[in-house]
């Protein structure tokens, strides 16, 4: 994301129309994105599912299709479908005050929450990309990440279909932009991969407990090839920090939960994006505070 914040400043008139289609460009995308985020951690599951009776030699239980697509949009409690009128980003939220049209149902405000917070970053990366092959790439990382952030919050998973596009990415991205020697991004991609493996295994053996899954593993492996092995211990740094103080909180609010595990990757992502935005700056004050 240093790439990002080098391009060179638009024109008064292309800033604003980037912004304008970049957040609404978002606020779509981000719609989407709850469905992704609600509905891929219970696709997997039935697949598991269809898997290990495969196994076994069971005959898997028949189940109504279910995918991203279908069935379509409805509300969860009286599964009445949702009307296109209802499904504006954030508007038909405002508009029908936060409750079903048909039960008055509450609907969480996380569902703007991620519609906006979409939008906004949309709006960032085409305000400062323009309207570039690169633009879409980052595009497709927030997403990405985005999905990842909630789906981890929520089930403690970080789905491989997830990491690996990432991860694949971040080199293809490598190869084609040379923002980062590809050599780099590959030795990101493997450190960022057994630093966190070797954590693991330390840990484990040391307590005999499990502090992290493997989809942490890919998740830096991903980071390691978007920035560079160079970035990878400010992401560690940054992720720990971050997970460090929230931990905390989240432990003096939920006293009665003391000892549930945590998921890390909300964090690591957190401290990616870090990395990726002012990595460089961080790590060269770093340097040159310690040679005074």
């Amino acid at each position: 994301m240093e790439l990002i914040l080098n391009y060179p400043a638009q024109t008064a008139w292309v800033t604003a129309f980037g912004l304008a289609l970049g957040l609404a460009l978002g606020l779509v995308v981000g719609s989407f994105l709850n469905v992704v985020i609600g509905r891929f951690p219970v696709m997997m599951q039935r697949q598991w599912q269809k898997e290990c009776a495969e196994v076994t030699g069971m005959t898997p239980e028949p189940q109504a299709k279910f995918n991203l697509a279908t069935p379509g949009s409805h509300c969860p409690k009286c599964k009445t479908a949702i009307k296109w009128y209802d499904n504006i980003p954030v508007i038909s939220w405002l508009v029908l005050k936060a409750k079903c049209r048909a039960c008055h149902t509450k609907i969480s405000a996380r569902y703007p929450s991620i519609e906006l917070l979409t939008g906004i970053i949309f709006a960032i990366i085409v305000w400062q990309l323009g309207f570039t092959f690169t633009t879409f790439v980052y595009l497709w990382l927030a997403c990405l990440l985005i999905s990842m952030f909630f789906i981890d919050a929520d089930h403690m998973l970080l789905p491989d279909q997830m990491t690996y596009l990432m991860l694949w990415t971040g080199l293809g991205f490598a190869m084609y932009s040379g923002h980062i020697p590809l050599q780099d991004a590959v030795i990101g991609a493997m450190a960022g991969y057994l630093a966190l493996w070797s954590v693991y295994w330390a840990f484990k053996l040391l307590t005999g407990k499990e502090g992290m899954g493997y989809g942490d593993f890919k998740l830096l492996a991903a980071f390691g090839a978007w920035h560079g092995y160079q970035m990878l211990p400010v992401t560690v740094i940054a992720s720990a920090a971050s997970g460090a103080v929230i931990g905390i909180i989240w432990q003096q609010i939920n006293r009665n939960k003391q000892g549930q595990p945590i998921p890390f990757g909300p964090f690591l992502i957190c401290g990616g994006v870090i990395a990726m935005l002012w990595g460089e700056e961080l790590l060269g004050s770093y340097l040159n505070w310690v040679h005074g």
